[in-house]
């Protein structure tokens, strides 16, 4: 597995994660390339005599418990244990508390589904772990690792700006679409893409959810038609009253569905900002979570206008909490948000302060108008 580990792009996160801590957990979507972050991390940091990557489904644990194999792997000299996809093994969290607690010197790094609660877990392991949380490939992230091209990494403040330095003679929409399109997934340049993308789909709804949430498989049903109903019609102000009419299920199982969804990399929710605290906030609208998924479900019926919204939603979300605005599409901290094509005006924002246009098909921006493309350099 090391052998055909790539070297020299890492994800954003590779430099965000204090390696030192001693217990770390990356969670995310499947298929944003976790596993190859823990690889990279071996291959290129690590002491192999001393390092060990075990995927939490092994045959292995079906004799053997994780603190068993702790345990030996310690008495060898073992410095750095590292488990994958930990979710698949049922007593995770208690197990791991244990190691924590016996193992003063072993670092433990754990990968898990992105629904994985891991400060719900039966053992109290929140005040033990360090939690990270890493989503799929920014345009500028694609565009190193396809293109060859190294774009600047900007916060918000540089592009809304607009004083941006990109390499000389750089168009940005020669690349721009085929992102939209295929460029979420680090997997996108690999053969049968599409398929691998609706075999992630599928695990996602009927192997990941399922497994938190004890679903009968005629529910497991129903979540794979109310993903079909997302898909139609994103983004959809969300009817949970007429939705379960459709589905024949409880109203008030819905929201929960949704969160499931939201968790697990197939949807967004563009909340209000009553709640004060993420994730608490009244639900104003639901988006399919990224532009790549989009096209792969909607195929030639897909919105552009749809596409620009996700698109930025996707993009700023990682570094900010982005809310719904009263007066146009987006709000983050005290900045508004107009998201639209190249022939989008000012009148939806007209005489609110920190307002900004974003358009697609413009290459530099001006003023209060910002290129959309920029928002895909945020990390």
């Amino acid at each position: 597995m090391l052998s055909e580990t790539p070297i020299g792009f890492h994800r954003y996160m590779y430099d965000r994660i204090d390696w030192n801590d001693r217990l770390i957990g990356l969670k995310g979507p499947r298929g944003v390339g976790k596993t190859t972050l823990l690889l990279q991390r071996a291959k290129e940091a690590l002491d192999r005599n001393s390092t060990l990557l075990v995927n939490a489904d092994d045959l292995y644990f079906t004799s053997n418990t994780l603190v068993d194999l702790a345990d030996d792997f310690v008495r060898n000299g073992g410095k750095v244990l590292m488990i994958d996809e930990v979710h698949k093994y049922k007593e995770w969290s208690r197990e791991l508390k244990l190691i924590y607690d016996y193992h003063k010197d072993l670092k433990v790094v754990f990968t898990g589904s992105s629904i994985l609660d891991i400060e719900e877990g039966e053992a109290d392991l929140s005040r033990r772990v360090v939690p990270y949380e890493m989503q799929g490939l920014s345009f500028r992230e694609y565009m190193k690792l396809f293109k060859g091209i190294e774009l600047p990494l900007l916060d918000l403040e540089d592009v809304l700006s607009n004083k941006v330095m990109v390499p000389n003679g750089f168009h940005p929409y020669v690349y721009f679409s085929e992102y939209l399109r295929t460029g979420y997934y680090p997997f996108s340049n690999e053969s049968q893409f599409e398929r691998r993308l609706i075999q992630v789909v599928n695990k996602t709804i009927e192997v990941d959810i399922p497994q938190y949430t004890d679903m009968t498989a005629s529910a497991i049903r129903k979540l794979k038609r109310l993903m079909s109903i997302v898909s139609e019609s994103v983004p959809f102000k969300p009817n949970h009253t007429s939705i379960s009419q459709v589905l024949g299920v409880s109203r008030n199982l819905l929201p929960e569905w949704f969160v499931y969804m939201e968790k697990a990399g197939l949807i967004m929710q563009l909340r209000d900002d009553t709640g004060g605290i993420r994730g608490l906030g009244k639900v104003d609208k639901v988006y399919i979570d990224n532009t790549t998924l989009m096209y792969m479900l909607g195929r030639e019926n897909t919105d552009i206008g749809n596409v620009r919204e996700t698109f930025f939603m996707n993009q700023t979300r990682v570094m900010h909490d982005v809310i719904t605005s009263s007066v146009a599409d987006f709000q983050i901290g005290r900045y508004t948000f107009e998201v639209g094509g190249k022939n989008k005006t000012q009148k939806q924002i007209a005489g609110v302060s920190n307002a900004f246009v974003v358009k697609d098909d413009i290459e530099i921006g001006y003023q209060n108008v910002v290129p959309l493309w920029l928002f895909g350099l945020m990390y």
